[in-house]
């Protein structure tokens, strides 16, 4: 008779969504990890017979799945949540936020927001998110003592900013810090050329020449809004995915942030270069940017992923939040109900995303031999019964605020509701008696103040 296998940890749930196989809702099943790796998912009598645990931990009435992939955030803009709502990205830009980060933006800045935003992620849901934002190195600093998984984009635009005197000093940095980072097992560098309408072809050469050689990825804003696609008309002649294809910048690393407006030459090239579209519903819909036909992309077989964009043109980096709204648009936008069902839209939020990043062989999805980066979510509260079908409770009722642990390659980071690698209660009260104050002296007058007198 064999005997049992040591491991790190044994977890068992009442249900299993493991993404793959697809459209499969497994009960009373366990995960067996050991190295910060799955070893095995298999039933909780199998597992009692071939697994000794350090650690056991049973969760009955909650779900386990694999952790969420936030492809697009900028994670130190928490600090922005509210700041200026209800303007068209252009004003929201030029008005607003960027002379508030003129004024703002250090190390400081983007360690306290990348923190906020890294607590949020993990008590949501999410184990593994690609940022772009100024001070990446400062993030990458969080995201380490954390202990989540991340891809940091580094921003790059023509103009000198906060962080360097202009693209050849961006491109720079993003390669000294692909350096400092590039045996480290949860983190990885990427170019980050801001957008085509603040990067000249040039820059955009140059980056598609370095992202080429030493295989990096490359995160761009694309297709965001109809006036951008004018714009590159007017002064391109062609329209931005056309554009960044002719100068090298489409391949399967690339991924395109927003591409609200797209049409069928363009979904053409990006499934011909393998690239990536990352989907942010809610930031579209605030900002009116436009509402994304889900159904058409995937069905020109582009990988799709989800992405919540930053806490100031989203308000919340719940990404269980927004596959419920990309499910929901996707099925208006197509006119079908069938279109973007819940398991497709758990994909897009798990095993697409990590696919979009290049991680597929990694995290997002519940197999053998893959990282154990691992959710669980408590289905007993009342706004989930009564419970038909997991699958769809998951994407169709609000359960962010549900999720009760969270494992990335095996370390514990959400234990029953509580975060394990950041002082809740410190970070709350650096941003209410630090940076809150700061940051509303800065916030432009809104359009109207009223009041009511006795």
């Amino acid at each position: 008779m064999t005997s049992p296998l040591s491991i790190d940890t044994l977890i068992s749930a009442s249900w299993v969504i493991p993404i793959v196989p697809a459209n499969t809702v497994l009960e009373e099943c366990a995960i067996a990890i050991k190295d910060g790796a799955i070893v095995a998912l298999c039933t909780q009598r199998e597992a009692q017979h071939r697994f000794v645990a350090r650690e056991q931990i049973e969760l009955p009435g909650q779900l386990l799945m694999p952790g969420l992939v936030n492809t697009h955030c900028h994670s130190a803009m928490s600090l922005l949540r509210g700041f200026a709502d209800d303007l068209p990205l252009q004003r929201w830009l030029h008005e607003a936020i960027w002379p508030a980060e003129s004024a703002l933006v250090d190390a400081d800045f983007v360690a306290a927001g990348s923190r906020l935003a890294i607590a949020e992620m993990i008590s949501s849901g999410t184990t593994s998110f690609a940022d772009m934002y100024f001070y990446p190195e400062v993030t990458a600093g969080e995201v380490a003592a954390a202990g989540l998984r991340a891809q940091l984009a580094a921003p790059i635009f023509d103009q000198s900013g906060c962080w360097g005197s202009g693209a050849d000093d961006y491109i720079h940095k993003t390669l000294q810090l692909r350096d400092d980072y590039k045996s480290h097992s949860l983190l990885e560098i990427a170019f980050g050329p801001h957008a085509p309408y603040s990067c000249g072809d040039t820059t955009l050469s140059k980056i598609a020449t370095f992202a080429g050689e030493l295989e990096m990825a490359v995160m761009i804003h694309l297709h965001e809004t109809a006036q951008e696609i004018a714009d590159s008309l007017r002064d391109h002649h062609c329209r931005p995915v056309a554009r960044i294809a002719d100068l090298g910048l489409l391949g399967p690393r690339t991924q395109c942030v927003h591409m609200t407006a797209v049409e069928e030459q363009e979904l053409a090239l990006l499934q011909q270069h393998g690239s990536h579209i990352v989907h942010c519903p809610s930031s579209n819909l605030k900002l009116a940017s436009g509402i994304a036909p889900l159904q058409r992309y995937r069905q020109a077989g582009v990988n799709v992923a989800l992405g919540s964009d930053g806490a100031a043109s989203n308000n919340g980096l719940d990404l269980f939040a927004e596959l419920r709204l990309a499910a929901l648009l996707g099925k208006v936008s197509a006119a079908d109900a069938a279109a973007i069902d819940c398991h497709t839209a758990l994909r897009m939020a798990t095993l697409d995303g990590a696919t979009a990043l290049g991680w597929q062989q990694r995290p997002g999805s519940l197999e053998s031999g893959k990282q154990a980066d691992i959710i669980a979510i408590d289905l007993s509260a009342i706004g989930q019964q009564p419970l038909y079908n997991p699958a769809s409770q998951l994407v169709y009722t609000s359960v962010g605020g549900q999720v009760s642990h969270s494992w990335v390659a095996g370390r514990c980071l959400l234990r029953q509701g509580e975060l394990t690698t950041i002082n809740r209660a410190q970070l709350l009260r650096d941003v209410a008696q630090h940076w809150q104050p700061r940051i509303a002296a800065l916030r432009p007058a809104p359009a109207s103040t009223f009041s009511l007198k006795g």
